[in-house]
């Protein structure tokens, strides 16, 4: 029987500054998918360069422009990057042999979180940030929710061992990058709990901020990071509460 084929898929939106990094380890993948999202810079040419099948087009909701990516692949197994992550030889070995061998549908891939140069091991949590996701799929195994940021997950199959090489996330440049993610993040949640007609009240939200932060600075250890992790324990809190704010205080600007 021949190997099994692996499609990387990159979802992005302007990110010419990032997407060279990105792409180039994913050459040893059998495929590169990229979906580009409203974007007017110079990304399609970077993609292409790399011999990248690009699919353009306009998507509000982040659900619809990743399952758009899952059903275009035609891979065997689909590996999703981000635009400001980056897989290493390592990592790309390591699913060659995953996928020769796994009888399951899905893996999770550990990451690497950075803050500017800085790697931050502990604290991620609370829908801020994690230290593992589910990237590497069967064709046809996963879809992505409707949602426009954090969409939920729907599986087919088993879920397989834990791949042990990671992904490198940039997933901030410094601190007031970390603090226009919350303005973003906390923003297309609104719009998401305004479309859902639900969006919560605003004791169960402070008592959310509260579990959050303990559960990031606390369980998670983020205390371990110094000021990075409470920083990470105070966003995390902090994105649910202000989702809530602005969809009750300002929903005509969310819907």
């Amino acid at each position: 029987m021949s190997a099994p084929r692996l499609t990387a898929l990159v979802v992005a939106r302007n990110e010419e500054a990032r997407l060279e990094q990105c792409l180039a380890p994913l050459a040893a993948a059998d495929e590169i998918l990229v979906v580009l999202d409203r974007t007017t810079d110079g990304s399609r040419a970077i993609a292409e360069r790399f011999g990248a099948r690009v699919i353009e087009g306009a998507w509000a909701v982040e659900g619809e422009r990743r399952n758009i990516g899952l059903d275009a692949a035609t891979g065997d197994w689909i590996l999703e990057v981000d635009a400001d992550e980056v897989a290493t030889p390592a990592l790309i070995a390591e699913i060659r042999q995953v996928i020769a061998e796994s009888p399951h549908g899905w893996h999770e891939i550990p990451i690497d979180n950075y803050i500017g140069d800085r790697l931050v091991r502990y604290g991620w949590g609370g829908s801020f940030g994690t230290s593992a996701v589910p990237r590497l799929s069967r064709k046809g195994f996963k879809r992505w929710g409707m949602q426009r940021v954090h969409p939920s997950l729907t599986w087919r199959g088993t879920k397989g061992p834990r791949l042990t090489h990671p992904l490198a996330h940039h997933v901030d440049r410094d601190i007031s990058d970390m603090l226009r993610r919350l303005d973003r993040y906390s923003s297309a949640r609104a719009a998401d709990l305004l479309a859902a007609g639900d969006i919560g009240t605003l004791p169960a939200n402070l008592r959310r901020l509260v579990s959050r932060f303990w559960k990031c600075f606390v369980g998670r250890r983020g205390y371990r990071e110094g000021g990075y992790g409470l920083l990470i324990a105070l966003c995390a809190g902090l994105y649910p509460l202000l989702a809530h704010l602005k969809a009750r205080l300002e929903p005509e600007r969310y819907r």
